[in-house]
């Protein structure tokens, strides 16, 4: 709905989501693909049973810390966009712009990923069937028309729920987040309560082409991106029923929620048998043969249910993300005022789901190749935006020093900066343990690129922008306050000469 201020028109989104809602969207977010399809591919090859789940808990304790610099400003800025506002009230234009489309990059990233997950489920549960109309290879893994068509109907299923609003995605959301959470403790105990299931078969505990500090960073460099759903709360904060105060509460708990279910799945494939002795056996899906095992064909089918809903969250979670994040980054003009658009009927921002539903229809043309190359790009973006964050919330607290945070919550917004700086370097470097491979390089110069477009072609208009009328824009008030200067460098200049 439009909110006007003078002669200025800024879109609105309407108020629908309740708190059991936002906490299924940030689970089901947080646990997706990966949780079950990594752990054979990434985790117990990199890093080892132990590595891995030290890994998790020391992650999920950063990531808390970020969660805990949102949640300074959620309240003060109770906007869609997240971490994208926070970044201009903190930084301005430029760094805002950096920060959200990285943060579009991480997102679009994920709802990707999930989408090319469905495809080895699919190989899984229905051997053969899809797997028609044979049209090229890559790294070793067949494209297929039929396996394409699969994908993409499900992403424009997704696409058409989220251009019709959000009461249908959030009720779905909440049904998949439970059937996800409670498919995953079925699994658990079966795996742990079967026969062959006992200690030994986590040996060796860490990697052994790694030292054991090694095998931890190596995953804790991509926990920014296992544990990014939890943003997905700030992002939907316009669209509350409830106080923002809460959301502090939701994040903390999506993301402990998240540590435990991420562990439980890992040591379900690792704990069966020895889990060197399964990785030697190059199962398409480590934890689906795990499910057979344990349960026979019939009831490792039926806990695809759980690794289908954690599929589904995600792209739903992650889809309701990106869309709230283009539209406050176009209804603020950063981006073209395409992205601004609101449905006269459904009051969704339906320009950006078509944006990002195109851009999510490219990836399944590139395999299962694309999944590595999508968590390396992701991980690095999220990193950029908790970073923004983190520094936006100590510059809020040191200039508002009677708010109830300030006494306790500086030291936490320097360790998650920290963190995220950490885990940034991690994927960077070229001799780290984490360092992103070449193919995720050439995706993230390209993405950098459009972005630069994008930014160069809005840059003249941006400038020209009066700090209040972005302010507006984004706040809903043309007097919000913000964190820096935001006079004009020429007024800045011509005050500093009447002073002198």
């Amino acid at each position: 709905m439009p909110h006007t201020h003078g002669e200025e028109t800024r879109e609105q989104l309407e108020k629908t989501l309740n708190p059991v809602e936002v906490l299924a969207l940030a689970l089901g977010a947080i646990v997706g693909w990966g949780c079950f399809v990594l752990p054979a591919i990434r985790f117990l090859p990199d890093a080892g049973p132990l590595g891995t789940v030290i890994a998790f808990f020391i992650g999920a304790f950063f990531q808390c810390i970020v969660a805990l610099s949102y949640s300074v400003l959620i309240k003060p800025y109770p906007v869609a966009g997240g971490a994208f506002a926070y970044a201009y009230a903190g930084f301005g234009t430029g760094g805002a712009f950096v920060c959200g489309w990285a943060l579009v990059l991480s997102y679009i990233c994920v709802i990707a990923a999930n989408a090319m997950a469905l495809i080895l489920l699919t190989r899984y549960l229905m051997p053969g069937v899809l797997d028609v109309g044979y049209l090229y290879s890559i790294a070793g893994w067949n494209i297929n028309i039929g396996e394409l068509i699969f994908v993409s109907s499900v992403l424009i299923l997704f696409g058409w729920m989220n251009y019709r609003g959000m009461n249908a995605a959030s009720t779905i959301q909440v049904a998949l987040a439970l059937a996800l959470a409670l498919g995953i403790l079925v699994l658990a105990a079966g795996t742990f309560a079967s026969e062959s299931a006992r200690l030994e078969n986590f040996q060796p505990l860490f990697s052994e082409d790694r030292s054991p500090i090694a095998c931890i960073l190596v995953i804790l460099a991509l926990t920014p991106w296992l544990y990014v759903g939890f943003d997905t709360i700030p992002q939907t904060a316009e669209e509350f029923k409830f106080s923002p105060a809460k959301a502090r509460d939701l994040m903390l708990l999506s993301i402990a929620l998240g540590a435990i279910l991420y562990t439980l799945v890992t040591l379900c494939v690792a704990g069966y048998i020895p889990y060197k002795d399964l990785l030697s056996r190059n199962h398409a899906w480590a934890t689906g043969w795990v499910a057979d095992q344990v349960f026979g064909r019939f009831g490792g089918i039926a806990l695809t249910v759980p690794v289908l809903a954690g599929i589904l969250t995600g792209m739903n979670g992650f889809f309701m993300a990106t869309t709230r994040l283009l539209f406050s980054m176009g209804r603020s003009k950063f981006l073209p005022n395409f992205f601004s658009s609101v449905h006269p009927k459904y009051n969704t921002p339906w320009k950006s789901v078509l944006f990002t539903l195109g851009l999510c229809l490219i990836v399944p043309w590139f395999g299962r190749a694309a999944l590595g190359w999508i968590v390396d790009m992701s991980a690095i973006g999220t990193a950029l935006a908790y970073l923004f964050t983190c520094l936006t919330a100590l510059k809020y607290l040191l200039a508002h020093k009677h708010v109830p945070e300030a006494r306790w919550a500086k030291p936490f917004c320097v360790v998650g900066a920290a963190t995220s700086i950490v885990c940034f370097f991690l994927l960077i470097f070229p001799s780290s343990p984490a360092a992103i491979s070449v193919p995720s390089w050439i995706m993230l110069y390209i993405w950098i690129g459009l972005g630069a477009l994008f930014y160069l072609n809005r840059r003249k208009e941006l400038i020209q922008i009066p700090h209040s009328r972005l302010r507006f824009f984004l706040f809903g008030k043309s007097d919000y306050p913000v964190l820096f200067d935001d006079q004009p460098l020429r007024t800045r200049v011509a005050n500093r000469q009447e002073e002198a």
